[in-house]
């Protein structure tokens, strides 16, 4: 590939889920949707470098990706289905909207069909639409890239199995499928907030922006569902410290050394005032309410000092009750070490499950670190170097590992 062939697959990759739902709502076949795909963009990477970018890329490589589908299925002359199919791609049918207008969201709402386990659902959507490669995804679910790999494969032979229609939701769908949509939403701002590719930036805007782009298309659409506004709400909380987030030198700034006066503080009176409104319901809170608040708790202290770790522990408490996971029992214990200390906070972190997890290992090194265990928390900073693909956590990490006596 040449050099600007490569920059043409980058400018663009954004078109790849578009052109894979596409065909595989209109074949039913999402494997054969992906190769097509992946063939009307390799011819892209051929001939746009010479021929010119074409006006309207994504309708380019969606036209070619359909002529090549029909191509393969005219093919395999056997299967009558796969000739009705070329029948339809060739009468190309306009597709109804239903009740979203947002290509993007449509494309989530449609693949986190309710027939699906929601695991396997909220991969398949990271993967087709979200844009995140397997590695990514698997370390957002912490499991081996080979095990999310699988899933993602028995996910989409479930689809042809059972024959799940890539059937643009209506209004009535969207309430079944809101959960899986915001699950979806919330990963792709994660990794966007702290991006698990060492070959990517440390913080990857694009990825944030967007995801808080279509949680407030969501809220508009279901302005009455509580979780809807609260992953808003904490996407906006967490987004307000981006800029202070890296340091000149690249490395990460943890929330206790932040310049607050980097903050958003319009993004932050936004983020604080959807919280309020939620409280204001009297409704028991979700998930990512709760999440909200605690981020509401943490941008509402003037100085880290401030912090009223005491209402930061009752929330994680009150978390942990809908959410009994080891990450929420992890991120407790730093409430708990604010308050009761690092023996006991340590006592809380040890015995989790959690081997595999960078963030794991290095809450255990700053634990053993202010409990002046200094071999046993080089070791554990050392174990979280090495799980870290963050650069800048890579390098904050290392830099606190060096500082231990």
């Amino acid at each position: 590939m040449t050099g600007a062939g490569e920059a043409i697959a980058r400018a663009h990759r954004e078109e790849w889920a578009r052109v894979v739902a596409t065909l595989a709502r209109r074949i039913g076949d999402l494997d054969i949707a992906e190769e097509m795909a992946a063939e009307a963009f390799a011819t892209a990477v051929e001939r746009w470098p010479v021929d010119g970018v074409p006006p309207n890329p994504g309708a380019w490589l969606t036209t070619t990706a359909q002529r090549k589908a029909v191509d393969r299925l005219r093919r395999e002359v056997r299967r009558e289905e796969k000739h009705q199919a070329a029948a339809l791609l060739l009468a190309d049918p306009a597709e109804p909207l239903g009740a979203i207008d947002d290509d993007r969201l449509r494309l989530v709402f449609t693949c986190c069909h309710p027939a699906l386990a929601m695991e396997a659902r909220i991969a398949l959507t990271l993967r087709m639409v979200g844009g995140l490669t397997v590695p990514e995804i698997a370390r957002a679910f912490l499991v081996q890239e080979s095990t999310m790999g699988q899933r993602i494969t028995r996910a989409k032979a479930k689809i042809k199995a059972a024959r799940i229609p890539y059937r643009v939701p209506f209004r009535e769908d969207l309430p079944a499928r809101v959960s899986g949509v915001l699950a979806v939403l919330y990963l792709i701002f994660n990794e966007g907030y702290l991006a698990s590719d060492p070959e990517r930036e440390a913080v990857r805007g694009d990825l944030t922006a967007e995801a808080i782009r279509l949680a407030r298309l969501v809220r508009d659409l279901l302005p009455a569902d509580g979780e809807a506004a609260g992953l808003l709400a904490l996407m906006l909380l967490t987004e307000a410290r981006r800029a202070a987030r890296v340091s000149a030198t690249g490395e990460l700034v943890t929330l206790d050394e932040q310049d607050r006066g980097a903050w958003d503080r319009e993004l932050i009176a936004e983020g604080h005032a959807l919280v309020r409104a939620r409280l204001a319901t009297g409704q028991a809170p979700g998930r990512y309410q709760i999440l909200a608040a605690i981020n509401a708790v943490h941008t509402d202290a003037p100085d880290a000092r401030d912090t009223d770790w005491s209402q930061v522990l009752a929330l994680y408490d009150q978390l942990a009750r809908l959410d009994p996971s080891p990450i929420v029992r992890l991120n407790r214990a730093v409430a708990v070490a604010e308050l009761d200390g690092p023996q006991r906070a340590l006592a809380e972190v040890d015995g989790l499950p959690l081997e595999g997890y960078h963030a794991f290992h290095a809450t255990r090194a700053h634990l053993l670190r202010r409990l002046g265990r200094g071999g046993e928390a080089r070791a554990a900073y050392d174990r979280a170097i090495g799980l870290a693909g963050n650069t800048a956590e890579r390098a904050y990490l290392t830099r606190r590992r060096d500082q231990v006596r």
